[in-house]
């Protein structure tokens, strides 16, 4: 089988690609990072024998989706497995400056995946089989200021993916949300050193070990997989703060 992952040349992107190739499967790497991609495909497929491309794109422009699937038609590609794992992140209040990054935002988290699920979904469901991953988040199941289109975009994919999960469970496609906790990825700007230190104590997981149970889970055709304890005890702590305790939080955070 076929992988695409998209964000497939660093952090979690780069795990799904290494583990399916573990796998055996051949992969199409979709990354807006070109110095990665002139070497990362060569050693994946040297290393693990099989068959890696990569395909330089942006996909936070409103084509990207169409663009990358006429692509893949082009060169003769079957997508048997598409992984929506691109993202990107900031922490900042809401600002007339940041309307870029907004958009950009809410295409790479919204439309670009929503769009490559109904163009190779349907080529899924024509063949009956396949399998889609949609990388949420845990702060899906919660409002987070500071990173409010994030938290938001995440949450249209849980809830996207949640009904996309029975509308193509009858032929035989796999549909599964991830929703990860905080991830040792270079999504977060965080010095090493903290960041070894949050892992150690298991409030930051390792992409292997998020990505082992994710791919565990989508060939399982699981409906969500939420790796770790703390998706299950953030959210249930954080509705149980009293909103003057997070808006005093909140004006902690945004000094």
């Amino acid at each position: 089988m076929q992988a695409l992952v998209t964000g497939a040349t660093s952090g979690m992107g780069l795990e799904y690609c290494r583990q399916l190739a573990q796998r055996g499967h051949h992969l199409v790497m979709v990354s807006n990072q070109q110095a990665e991609l002139d070497t990362l495909p060569q050693q994946l497929s040297q290393q693990y024998g099989i068959h890696a491309i990569g395909r330089y794109q942006d996909l936070s422009v409103p084509d990207a989706a169409q663009k990358l699937y006429d692509w893949c038609h082009g060169e003769g590609l079957q997508i048997d497995i598409l992984v929506n794992n691109a993202g990107m992140f900031f922490f900042h209040e809401l600002t007339p400056e940041y309307a870029g990054r907004v958009e950009s935002m809410m295409n790479l988290h919204v439309y670009t995946p929503t769009r490559l699920c109904t163009l190779f979904g349907e080529e899924m469901k024509q063949r009956r089989q396949g399998y889609i991953v949609n990388v949420s988040s845990m702060v899906a199941q919660m409002p987070t200021p500071g990173i409010t289109i994030y938290a938001a975009t995440k949450a249209y994919l849980k809830s996207y993916s949640k009904s996309l999960y029975f509308e193509m469970r009858p032929y035989g496609v796999g549909v599964t949300t991830v929703l990860p906790g905080a991830v040792a990825t270079p999504l977060y700007n965080i010095s090493p050193a903290t960041m070894a230190s949050l892992v150690r104590v298991g409030i930051i997981r390792t992409p292997r070990w998020v990505v082992r149970r994710a791919l565990r889970g989508m060939f399982r055709k699981r409906h969500y997989v939420k790796p770790g304890v703390m998706n299950y005890l953030a959210p249930l702590l954080l509705k149980l703060l009293p909103n003057s305790l997070e808006t005093r939080i909140w004006q902690a955070l945004n000094v």
